[in-house]
């Protein structure tokens, strides 16, 4: 032992290491680096069209999905061999024709399908971008607010969520809450709180052309985004679009009020609960869209609930910390903790009715 290892006195010694474990780790560590890497290039192969060309070509050289894609061809054939070291794509050595096998295809390019994977790394990529702004806000202790961040954050947050809320929410959701979807039919107001760029608005009056919607956002871009979509989608003679925040959006006796993916990263999601109490009409529904997690740490120890951490720290706890009171709930607060904010807000009746594996599903009524 030399002399900067001898323990000094009431010091511990140092442990004891497993050189086995250490170079595991060291591995694993560097595979964690490429898959950080990865995210650009997942996002570099979404826009640049090459997971589609690839596709709908089938086996490519990299000079073909150069020529296709109009790219040059040496980064079409690094990407190539990242995609194929990562086991995006197959690599054929006998032809050098690069292949996207049909279930990456699913994930990679049919944006409705509730596996669809680009937007997630696109979001992550934005968050990841924005690290420097996390360190100094971690620093003083102040935050980040949403509207601070890139285009890829919001474009990424909706392109990720949007195929879960296709697959589930006029099919599954809806159906899951009492009395709900009669009354859509029929003929309900309906406000959804923190709709960003209104993919869930504009789902919901596809489905319920007697129901009238309203979505709010504190972002005026998102705000902008939204009515240029409703309009697109053929909905804006039901659907409108303001900039208000969710402890002040206007109205009352909204027979639904909805807030998808959005209560936790509230500064004051008490107040917001409180003013939706105020705005549903007495007999009215408060649905409320959560990422999936459990109410312990250990619940959450999974590949889901380390993304959902990891957009925690750098994006969903510096938003609610951007805002008065923030109370930073966290991306993986948890069904109890929902439940208390809910019920600190006035509302008695509270209940959990779907979940799928990125997102809980609750109930609420005065």
């Amino acid at each position: 032992m030399t002399d900067t290892q001898v323990p000094g006195p009431g010091t511990a010694p140092a442990p004891q290491v497993d050189t086995d474990a250490l170079m595991a780790f060291v591995f694993r560590a560097v595979e964690e680096a490429g898959a950080t890497l990865n995210a650009g290039l997942v996002v570099m192969g979404d826009k640049l069209g090459y997971y589609r060309d690839l596709a709908a070509h089938g086996p490519s050289t990299p000079a073909e999905l150069a020529a296709r894609t109009a790219t040059a061809e040496p980064y079409a054939r690094e990407w190539l061999n990242a995609q194929a070291a990562g086991a995006y794509v197959t690599y054929d050595p006998g032809s050098g024709r690069y292949t996207l096998p049909p279930e990456q295809a699913v994930a990679l390019t049919v944006e409705d399908s509730p596996a669809f994977l680009p937007g997630l790394f696109q979001i992550a990529l934005g968050t990841v971008h924005d690290t420097d702004h996390i360190l100094a806000a971690a620093r003083s202790g102040t935050g980040f607010g949403w509207h601070e961040h890139g285009v890829d954050v919001h474009v990424g947050c909706e392109r990720f969520f949007r195929p879960g809320y296709h697959a589930n929410l006029v099919e599954a959701w809806l159906p899951a809450l009492d009395g709900v979807v009669d009354r859509l039919t029929e003929g309900a107001t309906v406000a959804d709180v923190g709709c960003g760029h209104g993919s869930s608005t504009i789902l919901m009056a596809q489905a319920f052309e007697g129901s009238t919607f309203v979505g709010y956002d504190y972002h005026e871009g998102s705000v902008a985004t939204a009515h240029e979509r409703a309009e697109a989608a053929g909905v804006g003679d039901r659907v409108r679009f303001e900039v208000a925040s969710a402890q002040d959006f206007p109205g009352t006796g909204y027979d639904l009020v909805t807030m998808f993916d959005a209560l936790h990263d509230m500064g004051d999601p008490v107040g917001a609960a409180r003013h939706v109490h105020d705005a549903l009409a007495d007999d009215g529904t408060w649905m409320v869209v959560e990422p999936m997690a459990g109410d312990r740490v250990e619940d959450n120890l999974n590949p889901v609930g380390r993304a959902y951490y990891g957009f925690s720290t750098l994006l969903c706890t510096p938003t609610s910390l951007a805002q008065d009171v923030g109370l930073a709930l966290g991306t993986q607060a948890g069904p109890a903790r929902i439940r208390d904010v809910v019920t600190a807000g006035g509302l008695t009746r509270f209940r959990e009715v779907a979940r799928t594996p990125f997102n809980l599903v609750f109930e609420a009524r005065r």
